[in-house]
């Protein structure tokens, strides 16, 4: 019997631990562990993933960009002539608030800064300003990139482009005061798209992998790896379109979310250690 119960609690111990993390805290809840990571070649810290919780999501909604803020999602939408910002019920992924853009503009990447929702555009250069409870226009601002991913610090602005760089905005002015390129080995890491901040990095969805990528926002450098291969919802396994992106971080909390375009489901993970 006591050989049994030393076995078990071995068990048991492996079991809990399994979700260890340095920035994202463990849990008991995940139940559901990811495969194997797929290998690279990276010195970073590599991590894979445990479910602890999932959540139904609008399989149409094109996600650009995904907030949580005081018990709700916030998130943007793209496509011209679909693009919008809404107000979004964790729970059950019902939409409790949406406001449309014009059609001529492809929405991309949101961020929240003190009461407003600021939206970037694709190729328009420009953004737009909402009023964080009513979603009324409050202006724009411009910029001379692509818009991808915005997110912040709580003193800049910080965006993407879909190249390597992260451009830093002061948030009274959109003027890009400085900006990192993110590099690994020597290597560019391109295509960086939705952007979180988290626990003093950077974290950026990948356009077209499976992986999310931690930066450090003082010069670039790639922190670690988040493979998330195996986490798409069955349902849209044959939507090519439908590709990993939208990170929001709960920071009271300590609860990381992820979808993606087109996805039927939002999941609460944990990062697992892989090396």
């Amino acid at each position: 019997m006591n050989k049994l119960f030393s076995a078990l609690t071995i068990l048991m111990l492996l079991a809990l631990s399994a979700c260890d993390n340095p920035s994202i805290s463990a849990s008991t809840g995940c139940g559901e562990t990811a495969s194997a990571v797929t290998s690279n070649d990276s010195s970073a810290d590599v991590y894979s993933f445990c479910i602890v919780n999932t959540y139904d999501h609008d399989s149409s909604a094109f996600t650009q960009g995904l907030v949580y803020h005081e018990g709700v999602f916030y998130e943007g939408t793209g496509l011209r002539g679909q693009s919008n910002i809404r107000k979004v019920e964790i729970e059950t992924g019902d939409v409790l608030q949406t406001r449309d853009i014009n059609a001529q503009f492809f929405g991309e990447g949101i961020t929240l800064w003190n009461d407003q929702l600021l939206q970037l555009t694709w190729q328009a250069e420009k953004g737009f300003i909402y009023d964080r409870e009513t979603f009324e226009s409050q202006g724009e601002f411009s910029y001379p990139t692509e818009g991808w991913g915005i997110t912040h610090d709580g003193i800049k602005l910080m965006m993407s482009d879909g190249s390597n760089a992260i451009f830093y905005l002061d948030p009274d002015t959109f003027d890009i005061t400085s900006g990192v390129e993110v590099v690994e080995n020597g290597q560019q890491i391109n295509r960086l798209n939705e952007l979180e901040y988290i626990n003093g990095e950077i974290w950026a969805n990948v356009w077209l992998t499976n992986n999310i990528v931690r930066i450090d926002p003082e010069n670039g450098n790639v922190i670690g790896w988040l493979d998330l291969t195996g986490l798409k919802p069955t349902s849209d396994l044959n939507n090519r379109d439908a590709v990993l992106n939208g990170i929001a971080y709960d920071v009271e909390n300590d609860r990381l979310f992820v979808t993606g375009k087109l996805w039927s489901k939002v999941f609460e993970i944990q990062l697992v250690p892989q090396n």
